[in-house]
């Protein structure tokens, strides 16, 4: 399971950086916020595991998407006036935070999904209201190895941490978002704030589709056959995120009429 999911966030981390040389930072960082690296593992654990067991694992995991976007947008906010290290340590302390008490705090099932479903819009909310214009991003070969070197080391650090750390602050480091980490700081770092702004507002925005993902993941799975929840589950995180992303459009081009 360890080289899987070093291979898996590899995968994600490479596609999310072809994704943004041929359309620009903010579709990259769309890539890197879908479950990539989560849908697979959980197809995994479903041959492996019993419905219960997937099930309180994916309610888990929505209990920690809050903590995940203010990740995300304390690294946008810090990026506008600092450099990477301060940016990733004031994100990371934050996501500790945050996570520490979404983890300690008793909510029902319901009151973590409401949670975990107004995030994201809250979120990309405060984040930007507009998405740059997609363009091409020319990401060199060699910072395409040490993209995908540093998230598989930073992936490999904290899942082999986690199995020698107690069990909640092992639930908070498996739940990091390594691409939103990784991905940033070689970006902040080469191409500027405001490009770290564009990727940070698409990865929200491909959180969306992550966050439906587990939302129809962990319903779907009280009352359906595995197969046909996960089947679910991937179409409603695909329909999320063309929602959000036909949304967007349709704001900016009505914002595009209003200046004209």
């Amino acid at each position: 399971m360890l080289l899987l999911k070093l291979l898996l966030v590899a995968t994600s981390v490479l596609l999310s950086t072809l994704a943004a040389r041929r359309f620009g930072h903010a579709v990259g960082g769309a890539v890197a916020g879908m479950p990539m690296i989560a849908a697979p593992i959980m197809a995994i654990l479903l041959f492996d595991h019993s419905a219960l067991e997937v099930r309180a694992i994916a309610l888990a995991t929505l209990a920690c998407v809050p903590a995940t976007i203010l990740h995300i947008v304390t690294f946008a906010a810090a990026a506008r006036r600092s450099t990477w290290p301060v940016c990733v340590s004031a994100a990371l302390l934050a996501y500790a935070v945050a996570g520490s008490l979404l983890t300690h705090t008793p909510f029902g099932p319901v009151a973590i999904s409401a949670l975990a479903f107004a995030a994201p819009v809250a979120g990309l909310w405060i984040a930007a209201h507009q998405t740059p214009a997609p363009m091409p991003v020319h990401v060199p070969q060699v910072e395409l190895v040490l993209r995908v070197a540093a998230a598989v080391a930073m992936a490999a650090a904290i899942i082999l941490g986690a199995g020698t750390l107690p069990s909640a602050i092992s639930g908070i480091l498996l739940a990091v978002p390594i691409t939103g980490t990784i991905l940033p700081c070689f970006t902040l770092q080469r191409y500027g704030a405001a490009a770290t702004a564009s990727l940070m507002t698409g990865f929200l925005q491909g959180l969306h589709g992550f966050t439906a993902f587990f939302l129809a993941l962990y319903w779907g799975l009280g009352g359906m056959h595995p197969a046909i929840a996960f089947c679910v589950a991937l179409a409603a995180a695909l329909a999320m995120a063309a929602g959000v992303q036909a949304t967007r459009r349709f704001y900016r081009s009505v914002s595009n009429a209003a200046r004209g």
